[in-house]
């Protein structure tokens, strides 16, 4: 009878401990993958963003100098901050979550793409901050909360297109709560537009 209730009481354990574990481990699985997704997707802009940064621009802008006047350089070169700005601002909406980290890279990125942009002489190199600090703080806005994000969308609602917007509240951040009627309180803030 001492084996028999000892038998029952391992195989009860043992299938509760199993159970338990692998929902865990399954759900961590599931979270990694997520997190694979992401950081691919990240490294997916970095290297579009460092192709940008290596073709040497710079120096292309300088040989040309002797032979294309300042305004066609300026021309010629004028369109690649407001592509990239662009693809910065796109990505977001390719990304299912993102964590701090993830927020900080681009940033960092998007400073890196404005030192490399501003040393060149024919691109007007305030119109190059402007977009790059407008792709920051989007990104920036990940981090804030959503009632936060709401009062920063109320000052500033004609900063961003309604469809950006929208993605910022699409994308999972870790620790961030995102209401069920989230959607329809920022469409109700966005149609006083």
């Amino acid at each position: 009878m001492l084996g028999n209730a000892s038998g029952k009481h391992k195989g009860h354990h043992h299938a509760r401990t199993s159970s338990v574990p692998s929902r865990n481990l399954a759900s961590f699985a599931d979270e990694y993958k997520k997190l694979a997704i992401d950081c691919l997707k990240v490294l997916r802009v970095e290297m579009q963003l460092e192709t940008i940064f290596h073709m040497q621009i710079t120096r292309r802008d300088e040989e040309m100098a002797p032979f294309v006047a300042g305004v066609k350089r300026n021309y010629i070169f004028g369109g690649i901050c407001a592509i990239a700005a662009n693809a910065f601002m796109k990505a977001l909406a390719d990304m299912k979550s993102i964590n701090l980290f993830g927020v900080q890279q681009i940033c960092r990125n998007s400073i890196a793409l404005e030192q490399a942009l501003t040393a060149i002489p024919s691109i007007d190199s305030e119109t190059v901050q402007q977009r790059l600090d407008r792709v920051r703080t989007y990104y920036e806005l990940l981090n804030m909360p959503f009632e936060a994000l709401l009062a920063f969308i109320i000052e500033h609602e004609n900063l961003f297109t309604t469809t950006e917007y929208t993605n910022l509240l699409k994308v999972q951040v870790h620790g961030r709560e995102i209401p069920a009627d989230a959607r329809d309180r920022l469409s109700e803030i966005l149609s006083h537009r």
